[in-house]
């Protein structure tokens, strides 16, 4: 367990801010503009770095602020950690651990996963041994989360699996993923899944990386061969892993949006820091009197203010039950929709710099822009998003859908 949680558990929280200040400016390195660390998705680097920094974490007695003590945590409320995340600014921090290891895959084990699965690799999770990410999306899939063609069948009182899976987040980098496949296909689609959890160093899994039109390899795919799994890898119930996958994408969605108290520290990616600082762009550019581009600088940082209170707010309102888990896809939308305005400004504002090699170094801002449209593809698409708002939120009528109430194996997959 992590050691000082009895101390942390009698803290105030300003007492136990005031004690993470004097921890942090003794054993975590700042940040330093001029020479950052590695941070993007796919370096290898960074992840090794941040596995480093969540051990340094640990070590100290500040990390899983939020998950229970019995599985490494120190089972505080929200207000710990933000209070932490405050005075952790200007302190490297292991960022890309948040998403989907900590705020997703680790909150999803604490709903469904059996005592063996949090205590084993929640612990190695907040230890820094171990990485967890989603293995959901498939080739054929689409925004159909449950046409699973991935199948698992039971043999010799083990699971066989067969499939594949693609655009897995940082999976080169992870020991377990979050695995949906099928294990009945004569009911209807969302009734015969069961989520397992997969060492993805077994025989059986060949991962290839994927590169993206930035020249980023972040995302993966990932194939299985006769993959032999135990029941303990099962999450959760057989056939009964939509209900896993729901709590999952509930814990993406407001990973996303910014609204998980599991994050282990705050902060702006190198991916997302381009676009952040467009003060810092303006002068950069040369434009630093342009009064249009402050014009276009003003709406940008007044969304964020917004969406910054609308996530706490909606967050308070889902913790207290005053609205249901699917209002995370109000965060996770107009998160979407801030990180497209502020890329796009940046843009505006560095025209021709940003895709070119310049003293200014602004080129970045043109690699951000090829990637934007992921944030309106994590979590589900926007229009999913909206699907969910509007059913599930407003009580609007469901779109129709041919599969629905149909047994998965009289449904057309793909044919002609």
């Amino acid at each position: 367990m992590n050691a000082p949680a009895d101390r942390a558990a009698t803290e105030t929280v300003e007492e136990f801010a005031d004690r993470a200040r004097i921890w942090l400016s003794q054993r975590m390195p700042r940040l330093d503009d001029n020479d950052p660390p590695p941070t993007g998705r796919g370096d290898e680097l960074a992840w090794q770095r941040a596995r480093e920094l969540q051990k340094l974490l640990w070590a100290g007695g500040f990390a899983g602020i939020c998950f229970p003590r019995e599985y490494g945590g120190l089972g505080l409320d929200h207000a710990y950690q933000r209070a932490f995340d405050v005075v952790a600014r200007g302190y490297e921090m292991p960022l890309i651990l948040n998403t989907p290891n900590f705020t997703i895959c680790a909150a999803t084990l604490l709903d469904a996963g059996t005592d063996q699965q949090k205590h084993d690799r929640i612990g190695a999770a907040l230890r820094g041994e171990e990485v967890l990410v989603q293995l959901l999306s498939e080739p054929s899939g689409g925004s159909d989360l449950a046409g699973v063609l991935t199948r698992a069948e039971r043999r010799d009182r083990q699971w066989i699996v067969n499939g594949a899976k693609t655009w897995s987040t940082s999976a080169f980098a992870a020991d377990y993923g979050l695995m949906l496949a099928r294990t009945d296909w004569s009911v209807p689609k969302h009734e015969g899944l069961t989520m397992f959890l997969v060492p993805l160093a077994s025989a059986g899994v060949t991962l290839r990386r994927i590169e993206q039109v930035d020249g980023s390899r972040e995302f993966c795919e990932e194939f299985f061969d006769d993959l032999v799994l135990p029941d303990a890898a099962v999450v959760g119930e057989v056939n009964h892993g939509w209900a896993v996958a729901s709590r999952q994408v509930h814990h993406e969605r407001r990973a996303v949006g910014g609204g998980s108290e599991f994050a282990s520290g705050a902060g702006q990616e190198k991916t997302q820091r381009i676009a952040h600082d467009l003060i810092g762009l303006l002068r950069r550019a040369g434009r630093a009197d342009d009064t249009d581009a402050h014009d276009k600088i003003g709406r940008v940082l007044a969304r964020r203010l917004v969406r910054d209170h609308l996530v706490d707010h909606v967050s308070r309102a889902m913790a207290d039950g005053s609205v249901p888990p699917s209002a995370g896809s109000i965060i996770r939308l107009f998160h979407s929709d801030v990180t497209f305005l502020e890329v796009d400004t940046a843009l505006e504002i560095t025209e021709d710099a940003a895709v070119i090699e310049s003293a200014a170094g602004l080129r970045g801002v043109g690699d951000r822009f090829l990637s934007r449209q992921t944030v309106a593809l994590g979590g589900g698409s926007d229009e999913i998003a909206r699907n969910v708002i509007s059913e599930r939120l407003l009580g609007f009528p469901r779109e129709p859908a041919a599969d629905r109430g149909v047994p998965f194996d009289q449904v057309r997959h793909n044919r002609v």
